[in-house]
């Protein structure tokens, strides 16, 4: 339970900027290109973090790790809340983030080691649900937070579910029977052959694109509701709907590919799908309707998608390569943030953004088919 609410904190936190947009864009004077990339920065530390940072707690520990990874986002969100530029909001989200990464990594690490030989695979979807769950809670009751106080209120709020966190691992938090530390080197470069340095690149640079598409849908779906006569409070409710949805989808989703043993079918067709769904949220009648279908369709592919590493590298190299696969992740996500932004600010148009986020959704179908070449073609050396 504490691992989760771990989880679910950095979700709330990284999710506090998108659903208070419009207020922070007219107190702060920010352009929406700026506002994307408040978005994204709380990512970016990740690019750096991602490959060493699942050695740090095994070489000093997972509590120290953990704690220093909350303080961060405590002292983040906090410079966040009190920021009047768009530089020191910036400044606290990167350091949050850098907390926030870090937790992430640790985290799964704790999980694999409390349950490990006893039902693992439970354990570690249960801890994921924490990202969609906090992702949720902030997509719909932060805009209504916001607009009944201030956006700064809603920072506050989320820098103190940090504290809370960090209060009680510190008071309760023990590490699995067994577990030490150990002299590991902190690698920032993996040692991969071409092959597997292609396949992670190409694999992370896909689950990249998708999240970039979901992610986006979020932060500027709201916008698009309220030029449609919502209040931004209920926005942030009906767009939290897609996430509620995918809480279910996802695990459900993971269970339909292993039945069907038909990934690349799963990724190509729920990719297509899912950018159908969103390009139609600012076209069509009932906007509810398509966000409630893009959360069911954006269950299908990232079982499959998260699969293709261990699957397609030898197995001595899926940890270094899984590290790769995640930097791409961290360090596209936060780069294509402000690009939504900057078409809306370019277009005036609040439907720009979720044509940008349909068209990077679909774009992981054509990249599977580059990663199943380079898997077909460049065989592995034996």
């Amino acid at each position: 339970m504490l691992i989760l609410l771990a989880r679910v904190s950095m979700a709330v936190q990284f999710q506090s900027i998108a659903p208070v947009g419009p207020l922070l864009v007219a107190d702060l004077t920010l352009s929406y290109a700026e506002l994307g990339l408040l978005i994204g920065l709380y990512l970016l530390p990740g690019a750096a973090l991602a490959l060493p940072g699942g050695l740090l707690g095994q070489r000093f520990g997972n509590r120290p790790v953990v704690l220093s990874a909350l303080g961060l986002m405590v002292g983040g969100g906090l410079v966040t809340a009190a920021s009047h530029s768009l530089w020191m909001a910036g400044a606290g989200r990167l350091v949050s983030g850098a907390g926030g990464v870090l937790l992430t990594l640790v985290v799964a690490k704790m999980t694999a080691e409390w349950f490990a030989g006893k039902e693992i695979s439970t354990a570690m979807g249960i801890m994921l649900t924490g990202w969609p769950l906090g992702i949720g809670l902030s997509t719909a009751i932060f805009g209504a937070v916001a607009a009944a106080s201030s956006w700064r209120l809603v920072q506050y709020l989320a820098a103190l579910l940090a504290a809370v966190t960090f209060a009680l691992l510190a008071c309760l938090y023990r590490d699995a029977p067994g577990v030490g530390t150990s002299r590991a080197a902190l690698r920032f470069m993996p040692n991969l052959p071409p092959r597997d340095w292609a396949l992670a690149l190409t694999a992370g640079s896909m689950w990249m694109l998708f999240n970039v598409g979901f992610i986006v849908l979020l932060g500027f779906g709201p916008g698009v509701l309220v030029s449609r006569g919502a209040s931004l409070g209920g926005a942030g409710f009906q767009v939290s709907l897609a996430v509620w949805i995918s809480v279910l989808s996802v695990p459900l989703g993971g269970v339909v590919v292993d039945r069907m043993r038909r990934p690349n079918v799963a990724i190509v067709v729920g990719c297509v799908l899912t950018a159908l769904a969103i390009a139609a949220m600012p076209l069509m009648p009932a906007p509810v309707v398509w966000l409630l279908l893009a959360g069911v369709l954006a269950g299908v592919p990232p079982g499959a998608m998260v699969a293709l590493v261990p699957g397609g590298v030898r197995s001595e190299h899926v940890a270094a390569a899984l590290g790769l696969f995640y930097a791409t992740y961290y360090l596209g996500v936060a780069a294509l943030q402000p690009v939504a932004g900057l078409l809306r600010d370019l277009t005036a148009s609040p439907s720009a953004p979720l044509f940008f986020a349909a068209g990077m959704m679909a774009l992981p179908a054509l990249a599977l088919g580059v990663f199943r070449r380079i898997e077909g073609v460049w065989a592995p050396r034996r």
